[in-house]
């Protein structure tokens, strides 16, 4: 029998610390050694472009691989192809999916990890490489790479969210799965847990949604006025 998750146990505060560190590094290298930051983002974004393949891996090793969890419709899958694309091409629009998706969705799932496994399973590893990687990149990408969200990004992410919300609750209906939570609650304990029972927590994370949104745009929209004002004055 694999060993079991315990959040906050050993292998996860590893992990986070593991976190912290890489972060700091590749900051450190986008300001001092531009070809080591370049050669960073790249493997980072293969990890993240690669993470749903080995999540199946993952799955198929335990023996529960199954529609509910073969398919890259998770917040953090797309964040994570978002990622991919945003460290490889600086696009903007992945850049603020990666984010805000990442930052309002996938850094709960790194602190309350929704895993029943510990290292060394491959699942362990799939679960953290995705989540791990998502919030690497995303705070990377609005720092370093100086890719930070544009205006207007708020309800532009708002309207893709509920979109997605859309997209997936249809496969859900489809294939009798549980992805984005739409169904029922994750069984780890999470934010959702304060947010009340189903289907009202769904509406509950929606306003959520648009809270976070608005706080993570918030340093970048008071950089920019102060950047404005601070040009008037020098005129």
């Amino acid at each position: 029998m694999p060993a079991p998750f315990h959040a906050f146990g050993p292998s996860h505060l590893i992990v986070l610390s593991l976190c912290g560190t890489l972060l700091v590094v590749m900051a450190i290298a986008a300001r001092w050694a531009p070809a080591l930051s370049r050669v960073l983002e790249k493997m980072l974004a293969i990890l993240l472009l690669t993470s749903w393949p080995l999540s199946l891996l993952a799955h198929g090793q335990l023996g529960e691989l199954h529609p509910g969890n073969s398919l890259p419709l998770h917040f953090c899958d797309v964040a994570a192809i978002a990622g991919g694309l945003a460290l490889l091409i600086r696009h903007r629009l992945a850049a603020e999916i990666l984010y805000f998706f990442g930052m309002a969705g996938t850094l709960q799932g790194l602190i309350t990890p929704n895993l029943n496994v510990d290292f060394p399973q491959m699942r362990f590893i799939s679960f953290f490489i995705l989540h791990g990687g998502v919030v690497i990149a995303a705070l990377h990408v609005v720092t370093a790479m100086k890719c930070p969200p544009r205006p207007g990004s708020v309800p532009r992410m708002l309207g893709l969210t509920l979109a997605y919300a859309v997209a997936v609750g249809a496969a859900n209906a489809a294939l009798n799965t549980n992805y984005a939570f739409l169904c029922h609650k994750p069984e780890q304990a999470s934010l959702m847990d304060a947010l009340g029972p189903w289907p009202w927590y769904i509406g509950s994370l929606v306003l959520l949604c648009g809270l976070f949104y608005t706080l993570l745009y918030a340093p970048f929209f008071i950089a920019s006025q102060w950047r404005r004002r601070s040009a008037r004055t020098g005129e």
